[in-house]
């Protein structure tokens, strides 16, 4: 989980920064969950395929609508847009195959 950009809206309107400007109020509020069925060596399960990745992302503003679905994307949106590296510990071919997924959202 994590957070990029600049100014967000809460119940007091717009904002850019909080307490005096020491608190910068982030544009976007992000997500990713990996999940892995229960058994051993999870690298290899990862690698095999066994692996679901659900990625959101979301504006920060108080009015956004509660159907968090329709804020799904994938991983590798939310590395262009916050400059990370999500899941960089997983072999290189298998990072790239499951940052560029985009689920369903739906329960399995």
């Amino acid at each position: 989980m994590g957070s990029y950009g600049r100014g967000g809206t809460g119940k007091n309107g717009p904002a850019q920064t909080l307490d005096q400007g020491r608190v910068t109020v982030p544009a976007h509020i992000w997500k990713v969950v990996v999940f892995l069925p229960e058994g051993d060596n999870d690298l290899q399960r990862i690698i095999a395929g066994q692996a679901r990745v659900v990625a959101i992302d979301t504006p920060n503003d108080n009015s956004i609508a509660p159907q968090w679905n329709q804020y799904l994307t994938s991983v590798d949106a939310i590395e262009a847009a916050s400059g990370l590296d999500i899941l960089s510990a997983l072999p290189a071919a298998t990072q790239g195959q499951l940052q560029k997924v985009v689920d369903s959202g739906r329960a399995r």
